[in-house]
């Protein structure tokens, strides 16, 4: 999920930032340093060996057997359909609630958008109405159900179990958008290894975030995980002048894999602070608005933290006026967008989603937020809706 163009032009000037990634760096900065230097030095800037020992750290982290570095969130989830084959004629199911590049990277492949409704609390994608879509495919008799994407919205898992079990009865690729969710984990099971094949991203405003574009892909499959590194280098055999299959320049950069590196030393304690900073935010505004779902048994990554109003645009407003940033992560679902609408049923046909986008408003989210910070924000957003 890449932040869109801020709309802040009649908005007043903000003083906070959403994602403090300055207090960050003053505490990382001699670490990155030192790693970029490194890379300075042996001058591999295309897959050098950090992108390997990133590679074994984040299946270390994840439990996952296989963890392929890629150019971004949105290349991970391109060349994971790639590696199955999914193209012309195939249905990829995916939540109308989300980001653009799940429906752009099916898109990509000649296959088709099927879009569907989102839980009302959780905000991710609805076992049952993917049900009902996928009878709706199969009767319509066009295309073949081939894969559903199900996207971890603002760092919470989705409902594996229940998704596993259709996916299972109509033979469907479980794919799981983690771009916002690595961190997070059902039970004792980490973002990895939930589902045969999970995308994430380290777009930098993510929970684990470089210095520009980057991604990565988990498997626990050894065929697949050999056929997206051959992918992510153009296709490429076990002789580099092989051209096996098709494929894209999907490689992730030794520079962003350094920082990482640097980066994902702290990560376990930056978790540990978002869930403290999300537990002041549900405490100070439980009796408020609504605030995300707790579901039992899945923590949550708190790559954004999300709470609905009916009045969210006067509250954006008020909290602006207050000097403190907002966004509106989404505006418009997927299924109503430009681009897509084509691919959809038109407004009404997903009222869930439809009317997430009318009432939801994140507040500023990251690890080195104190305490009177946080306070401000809540007692801005009380104010708000005196």
């Amino acid at each position: 999920m890449k932040p869109p163009t801020l709309p802040v032009a009649d908005l007043p000037f903000v003083d906070l930032p959403f994602v403090d990634l300055k207090a960050q760096q003053r505490r990382l900065g001699g670490r990155i340093r030192a790693r970029i230097d490194a890379v300075l030095g042996h001058r591999q800037f295309i897959l050098g060996p950090e992108v390997t020992e990133l590679e074994a750290a984040l299946a270390r982290f994840t439990g996952a057997a296989h963890a392929i570095g890629v150019s971004s969130g949105t290349d991970a989830l391109l060349i994971a359909l790639m590696a199955e084959g999914i193209g012309a004629g195939a249905a990829v199911f995916m939540p109308a609630f989300g980001f653009a590049a799940t429906a752009e990277v099916a898109l990509a492949l000649g296959a088709e958008p099927v879009f569907v409704d989102v839980e009302p609390q959780s905000f991710n994608i609805d076992a049952q109405d993917l049900e009902r879509r996928i009878g709706a495919v199969l009767t319509a008799g066009r295309l073949t159900p081939a894969a559903v994407i199900a996207v971890d919205l603002f760092g919470l898992p989705a409902d594996y179990a229940a998704l596993d079990d259709v996916a299972r009865r109509h033979r469907l690729l479980v794919l799981a958008d983690a771009a916002q969710s690595f961190g997070g984990r059902i039970g004792e099971v980490p973002v990895g290894r939930l589902a045969p094949v999970t995308a994430t991203s380290f777009y930098p405003s993510k929970p684990l975030g470089c210095y520009g574009d980057g991604g990565a892909i988990f498997t626990g499959d050894d065929d697949r995980a050999a056929r997206m590194r051959s992918i992510r280098v153009h296709g490429q055999g076990a002789d580099p002048s092989d051209i096996v299959r098709l494929g894209v320049n999907g490689r992730l950069d030794t520079l962003q894999a350094a920082i990482l590196l640097a980066k994902l030393e702290v990560f376990a304690e930056e978790l540990a602070a978002r869930e403290a900073l999300a537990a002041l935010y549900d405490q100070g505004l439980k009796d408020v608005v609504t605030t995300p779902a707790r579901i039992p048994g899945r923590q949550c990554a708190w790559a954004v933290y999300s709470i609905l109003t009916d009045r969210r645009d006067q509250v954006r407003q008020a909290l602006a006026g207050e000097g403190i940033p907002s966004m509106t992560y989404y505006r418009r679902p997927l299924h109503l967008q430009p681009a897509f609408e084509r691919y959809g049923e038109g407004p009404g046909s997903l009222p869930i989603s439809e009317g997430l986008c009318a009432r939801i408003l994140s507040l500023p989210m990251h690890p080195y937020m104190d305490r009177d910070t946080a306070g401000r924000i809540i007692d801005a957003v009380a104010r708000a809706l005196k």
